[in-house]
């Protein structure tokens, strides 16, 4: 595996941002960790990294025991946390110098050309950072995380403030790189997950609460939207007979009917329609969103 967390806990006094939290990454996998804000996220990407210290439990990468003084698991890992901290006055070359200096990499000229080529900045790449947009650093910040070829990348909220335009480069960027390393990807873009990511993690109130591929998790939530349209009119209060319907509100020429129960509701329409001689015209099981999903998860 090449992040392993086992029952992680992290306590600051006397208040707990992690409990009990234990998951595995498979090396190759793109996986979404998402939760709200305070969930514990940053909290464990950053004991992930080194950069602070579990309270308690274990956390490996590659393989490595992960402690704040071990520099050796640090050289697997390239970490971009929320803030981006760059050097602005720095030109882009030679902040990717000095920081392939800092990890000792050997032919420097050519491994900063190539991550400028690789994160797209060959335009940008003679500014100093504090002249570039935020997309621009955005890449910048990529490109150090990268530059010493890791295999496992850390990225906390790598989107955070991008217009529409740089949220499909930097996705596009992200979803590249996943190809050759592991991705841990932190993010409260519900669509972003869902373009490119295998799996999600979801913490709340620093729990564990859901641990699947993105599709597993919609068809798991506890209920379900059908679209209906009949040939004939029917009301509201005749549509409550249908067994296990709760919400029922028109929409068009149609009916959206939602359900808590396990059956498919689409099973108890069509008995409905049979009972009261009606034809189904339009009979559709509309798609939970992961946003719906994520809500449903935090929200208890």
């Amino acid at each position: 595996m090449s992040i392993e967390v086992k029952h992680l806990f992290k306590y600051y006094g006397d208040q707990a941002a992690v409990k009990d939290v234990s998951f595995s990454i498979a090396s190759g996998e793109i996986v979404g960790f998402l939760g709200p804000n305070g969930a514990g996220k940053s909290t464990t990407m950053k004991i992930i990294t080194g950069f602070i210290s579990a309270s308690s439990g274990d956390v490996s990468v590659c393989g490595m025991p992960v402690t704040v003084d071990t520099l050796d698991t640090r050289k697997k890992i390239g970490y971009l946390p929320e803030n981006n901290p760059l050097y602005l006055d720095m030109y882009v070359k030679e902040y990717l110098t000095f920081v392939a200096n800092i990890y000792k990499l050997d032919n420097v000229k050519d491994r900063v050309a190539d991550m400028v080529k690789k994160v797209g900045l060959d335009v940008e790449q003679n500014k100093k950072i504090g002249a570039l947009s935020k997309g621009y650093r955005q890449r910048v910040g990529l490109a150090q995380a990268i530059i010493h070829d890791p295999e496992v990348l850390i990225l906390d909220e790598p989107t955070s403030g991008l217009d529409p335009n740089q949220l499909v480069e930097i996705r596009s960027l992200i979803k590249q790189i996943g190809k050759e390393k592991t991705v841990m990807l932190s993010t409260h873009i519900m669509q972003e997950v869902e373009a490119i990511c295998d799996r999600v993690i979801i913490i709340n109130k620093g729990e564990l609460v859901a641990d699947d591929k993105a599709g597993n998790l919609q068809i798991e939530v506890q209920h379900q939207t059908v679209y209906v349209e009949f040939d004939g009119n029917v009301t509201k209060s005749t549509l409550k007979k249908i067994t296990g319907v709760g919400k029922i509100e028109k929409l068009g020429d149609g009916w959206l009917l939602e359900s808590a129960i396990e059956d498919d509701l689409r099973k108890a329409i069509a008995r409905f329609a049979q009972e009261q001689d009606l034809l189904t015209i339009t009979l559709k099981q509309e798609e939970k969103t992961l946003e719906e999903v994520f809500k449903n998860l935090t929200n208890k």
